[in-house]
């Protein structure tokens, strides 16, 4: 399974994934899929880590995301097409996507640790299936 296959298989409710991975890994419909991350609500409630309102700048979500396990390196599905499906800096990313209105999901360690960005600061966290 490849990483953004593994990351919705573990985060995403049973209901949504086979049709979200199948999208995902068509480039021809792929974009259907990122278009939805902006207002994404179908994550496993039991992975979702909220984030407190001062802890929500790059460098914040880093932390967390360090502190959880999170390497210098992630997987990226976003809305913004520039960095959709590409391995980026863990640092860059954030920075490229946080506060920029647009949805993502980065992979931090696959099926264990991703981090969602929505269109708006209510809609951030860490999705998280070990415990810290």
């Amino acid at each position: 399974m490849n990483d953004e296959a593994t990351l919705i298989s573990t985060f995403v409710t049973p209901l949504k994934r086979k049709h979200l991975i199948e999208i995902l890994a068509n480039p021809k419909r792929r974009h259907r899929a990122t278009a939805t991350l902006a207002h994404f609500h179908d994550f496993d409630p039991s992975a979702v880590v909220t984030l407190e309102s001062a802890a929500q700048t790059p460098a914040a979500i880093e932390g967390a995301l360090r502190n959880r396990g999170a390497g210098d390196h992630c997987h990226v599905i976003s809305e913004n097409r520039a960095i959709d499906g590409k391995t980026l800096s863990l640092k860059v990313a954030l920075e490229k996507i946080v506060g920029q209105g647009m949805g993502a999901l980065l992979s931090c360690v696959p099926g264990e640790l991703a981090y969602y960005e929505g269109e708006g600061p209510s809609e951030r966290c860490i999705l998280a299936r070990r415990a810290t």
